[in-house]
């Protein structure tokens, strides 16, 4: 009888789950431009750039070195920055947001612009605990992490909308 109850619930909730549009995040279908591409970050050691990388080869990119006969994916900015919300009554910082922003465009191999300059940002408040220093480097590194990684998405999602 239980058995009977758990499967009666599981598909209840796949017809929910097919009723309201919920679909697995397939591959992204970036421009057939991007069999080879080169890709010009401003800095590309950084987790974003890092990511980015990963993301298009995993979305069937080819990454190239020279720009011959490759389209460019430009990142001209890829900036991280800390922005002081609140002071404390001891003329400390209590809050604080970490701010990643990123400009990209995409060009073919000719240079005719594929996807325009588009412009992604994402942030995050931080409450800093003084007592607790670590955990509070810590959660920003992950914090830091998360955002190269959501913004790397969002620029995969892009490029496969507007470009495809």
């Amino acid at each position: 009888m239980i058995r009977h109850a758990a499967r009666l619930t599981a598909l209840a909730l796949a017809l929910l789950l097919a009723a309201c549009g919920f679909q697995l995040q397939t591959e992204a279908e970036l421009p057939a431009a991007m069999e080879r591409v080169r890709l010009e970050v401003q800095d590309p050691y950084s987790p974003f750039a890092r990511r980015l990388q990963l993301l298009l080869e995993q979305n069937g990119a080819g990454i190239v070195e020279d720009a011959e006969g490759a389209a460019v994916l430009e990142v001209p900015v890829n900036e991280v920055r800390k922005e002081i919300l609140t002071i404390g009554d001891n003329a400390r910082v209590r809050e604080y947001r970490v701010r990643h922003t990123v400009r990209f465009r995409l060009l073919d191999a000719d240079g005719a612009v594929l996807v325009p300059e588009q412009f992604l940002e994402q942030s995050r408040v931080i409450s800093f605990d003084e007592q607790d220093i670590l955990a509070a480097a810590q959660e920003e590194e992950f914090l830091r992490q998360n955002l190269a990684d959501q913004l790397s998405r969002l620029v995969i999602r892009r490029l496969g909308t507007t470009g495809g």
